[in-house]
């Protein structure tokens, strides 16, 4: 039997942490009186902190220092992170069935590793993977498809043996653009884009355990 290569993206597809995701990033913005339209989350979500505050400062003209506001958006997030974040329905039997079958489990998101790491260690999630990756270990983001190439090889496989799984219709795009698999995950802050991202991906799923049945 192949084995398996899945990676997965972390807000929104393994954790439910998009409301406190949006939550932050348009209270910045309504602080600010800045002004956005309603496909603000879509565009910001795989861009990473870093690259949400260029796009704000350079895109949306809020006046302010990056690093201060990428501290601000870590200082509005970073409590749920760490201690009230659960994982999204039938995520940890489901992995944990994917690692018994032997599948190389990995993590490919916009989320910075302070974050990240905590909420799946103390959701137990985080030995379960392979590798766990923020974008700024690669500094680009799920924006540009090189991203999907570079970690398709330090997997040690070619990108077209792995499935990518995101909630997010950008990302999903340029995984598959990149040659990779590509697998939508329902999620409610995307769910006004459940026919497009189908469109555009290989397999769709509204709940984790379905991935058990995917043959890809």
């Amino acid at each position: 039997m192949n084995k398996k290569y899945y990676l997965f993206d972390f807000d929104g597809t393994l954790v439910d942490s998009m409301p406190t995701f949006v939550s932050a990033m348009l209270r910045i913005l309504d602080e600010n009186n800045i002004t956005y339209d309603d496909n603000i989350i879509k565009t910001i979500t795989p861009l990473g902190l870093s690259g949400t505050a260029n796009y704000y400062i350079n895109t949306l003209h809020l006046d302010m220092d990056k690093e201060a506001l990428m501290r601000l958006m870590g200082e509005y997030m970073i409590d749920a992170y760490f201690n009230t974040i659960p994982a999204k329905p039938n995520v940890i039997s489901t992995l944990k069935e994917l690692k018994r079958q032997g599948a190389s489990l990995n993590v490919l998101t916009a989320s910075p590793h302070i974050t990240m790491d905590a909420c799946l260690k103390r959701l137990g999630l985080f030995e379960l993977f392979d590798n766990v990756w923020s974008c700024d270990d690669f500094s680009t983001t799920k924006a540009n498809p090189e991203i999907y190439k570079k970690a398709a090889q330090k997997m040690n496989t070619t990108v077209d043996k792995v499935l990518f799984l995101d909630d997010n219709l950008n990302a999903d795009m340029t995984a598959k653009s990149a040659g990779m698999k590509v697998c939508g995950v329902y999620d409610d802050s995307s769910k006004d884009y459940i026919d497009d991202i189908k469109a555009a991906t290989d397999f769709y799923i509204y709940d984790f355990k379905e991935l058990l049945d995917l043959k890809f």
